[in-house]
């Protein structure tokens, strides 16, 4: 069975190539910003959201009429006292926004779902908590430095895999789901569609 990747998430990709999946990676175009202020603009959630983007990916990363792949797509949600946090532009931005983190709780909520000929299959959405803790400037400073661009890939501008895990006093919830996707309820999905073996 044929597996398709609708996204240009590399966090994404190397988790799946980690598992042992063979797919073939192409990415969804969509204008997610948009979309995003548009749901928002509606009185969506976070949750809403993500599974909304998620599942317009797959539809878009769906291959012509007679392909029965299966298409994986996800999105990701950031959310702190109801501010949407999106990935950075540059790193002032990035700056800025773990100055809006720091000391305080936010939400990332991860959706995955997974299309078949147009029509989606299947979906899971998972929530974790994360608390940064009160870091200092000087931390910040040194912070950004080393990490550099590696924190414009990602919402909250951090990768617990990574020196990213330094900002945090407490987190919880799933790692995979941290890191973008629901990594084991979706392998359960294909071992149970016996695109992996059980």
């Amino acid at each position: 069975m044929n597996l398709i990747l609708a996204s240009a998430s590399s966090a994404r990709a190397a988790m799946l190539r980690q598992a042992g999946l063979d797919f073939a990676v192409q990415p969804a175009r969509i204008d997610e910003a948009e979309i995003k202020r548009a749901l928002q603009a509606e009185g969506a959630g976070p949750r809403e959201a993500a599974e909304a983007l998620a599942e317009l990916k797959a539809r878009r990363g769906t291959p012509a009429a007679g392909d029965d792949s299966f298409v994986i797509a996800a999105d990701q949600m950031l959310a702190c006292e109801g501010r949407w946090f999106d990935k950075p532009a540059d790193m002032a931005e990035a700056r800025t926004q773990l100055q809006a983190l720091r000391g305080r709780t936010h939400d990332l909520v991860s959706a995955v779902v997974v299309a078949r000929s147009g029509t989606i299959i299947w979906r899971h959405i998972d929530g974790a908590r994360l608390t940064m803790r009160a870091f200092s400037d000087g931390f910040l400073d040194a912070y950004l430095a080393q990490a550099g661009d590696a924190v414009l890939q990602s919402v909250g501008c951090y990768q617990l895999e990574g020196l990213g895990v330094q900002l945090f006093s407490r987190i919880q919830g799933d790692f995979f789901t941290i890191l973008g996707l629901p990594l084991l309820p979706l392998l359960d999905f294909l071992r149970h569609h016996q695109v992996l073996r059980t």
